[in-house]
């Protein structure tokens, strides 16, 4: 487990910036001016080396502002359509915010199904990668517009909880209206004590956060539940005030703010045991003995090179077996190439793919992030 100190020097952190936080003031549009601070603090972070990724609700709010609805509606089309209208509004003031600091911006729309598809996890990974390889601020949302059940509140927790796994991100970040976890809900009780730390595995989390009503307290059962997904991957959650005072700027320095949730797993080695639990084999990849020893005594990826044999008709994103001329099973990964590319690529160097498919997704077969040895 990392202290605080160690988390607000780390790398890569995924923020989460929830609706409650984002209404201005009478809940009517978006709150810009603390949209223009947080972006203020997160290029503050981006300054120091930092690698950023904002999920960010708050189009069905902009929306209904730009439609002048004075109350959110109740049916599902109605709200597809006021996200559907809110989602550029956010953007626009996201874009406006963060350009004030010469930072580029992308939007990114997911549902939890571009996650749960692995060739769809794949290229939403690649796209990320890439997009923090050249120092852009992805701004991530739900896409409400088209889904049918994620419309509801909290949702977002989850969602920035994936994305801290699909990045093997070092810190997950939950701004919210609430100072944090409570011991018990301090709407009831006027001693309820501030959680400042956990771990995340601790049986006790949930009944500290409660049900509370329809939104929880606070929400705050949805963000106990993302930071246990968050661990899946070795990312520890800080749950914090977002209207704090330079609440970023002051986490980058290891300020006990809010509630951390912790985890013992190495980043790395919980992503693999995740992969592990998820695959279900949709073909076979036999290895020469050169491959073999590379990725049990070296931890490299898999490159096409390797490869002697190609048995199956999987996709790109699905799940492979890798077999050793011996017959052993020695690992089992997602590939970056379909079956009938790789036949095409399978023992020859990764300069020469472009040239035999006219293309190059990436130069590894499968990448050592995506592999786990047996």
């Amino acid at each position: 487990m990392k202290d605080r100190e160690q988390l607000g020097q780390s790398r890569r952190w995924v923020i989460k910036i929830g609706s409650a936080m984002l209404a201005a003031p009478g809940g009517h549009g978006l709150n810009e001016a603390l949209i223009g601070d947080l972006a203020e603090q997160m290029a503050a972070l981006a300054d120091d080396g930092r690698e950023l990724l904002l999920v960010s609700s708050g189009a069905v709010a902009a929306g209904m502002h730009r439609l002048r609805w004075s109350a959110r509606p109740r049916e599902l089309h109605e709200l597809q359509a006021a996200a559907a209208v809110g989602q550029s509004g956010l953007v626009q003031a996201y874009e406006s915010a963060f350009r004030r600091h010469e930072i580029t911006t992308a939007q990114v729309l997911l549902t939890h199904d571009d996650l749960a598809n692995r060739r769809r996890y794949l290229n939403a990974r690649s796209a990320l990668r890439t997009l923090l390889g050249l120092r852009v601020v992805p701004i991530i949302n739900e896409n409400d517009t088209v889904a049918i059940d994620e419309l509801r509140f909290g949702d977002n927790d989850t969602l920035a909880a994936m994305v801290a796994n699909l990045v093997e991100a070092d810190l997950l970040v939950i701004l919210t209206d609430q100072k944090g976890l409570y011991e018990k809900d301090p709407r009831q009780h006027a001693d309820a004590a501030l959680v400042t730390e956990a771990r995340v595995d601790d049986p006790h989390l949930q009944a500290m956060a409660g049900e509370g009503g329809s939104l929880g307290r606070g929400g705050m059962v949805t963000k106990v539940r993302a930071a246990g997904i968050a661990a899946r991957s070795g990312s520890p959650t800080l749950i914090a005030w977002g209207h704090e005072p330079d609440v970023l700027g002051r986490l980058a320095n290891g300020q006990t703010l809010g509630t951390l949730l912790n985890t013992e797993r190495e980043p790395i080695a919980a992503r693999k045991q995740w992969l592990a639990g998820q695959l279900q084999v949709s073909g076979t990849l036999r290895l020469d003995e050169g491959a073999v020893r590379v990725l049990a005594e070296q931890g490299r990826s898999l490159l096409a090179v390797g490869v002697r044999g190609v048995e199956g008709g999987f996709q790109r994103g699905e799940p492979v077996v890798c077999i050793a001329p011996d017959g052993r099973e020695v690992a089992r990964g997602l590939v970056n190439y379909g079956a009938d590319e790789t036949r095409r690529i399978m023992g020859r160097p990764s300069g020469e793919i472009e040239a035999l498919l006219g293309y190059i997704d990436e130069p590894e077969l499968i990448h050592r992030d995506n592999l786990v040895l047996l």
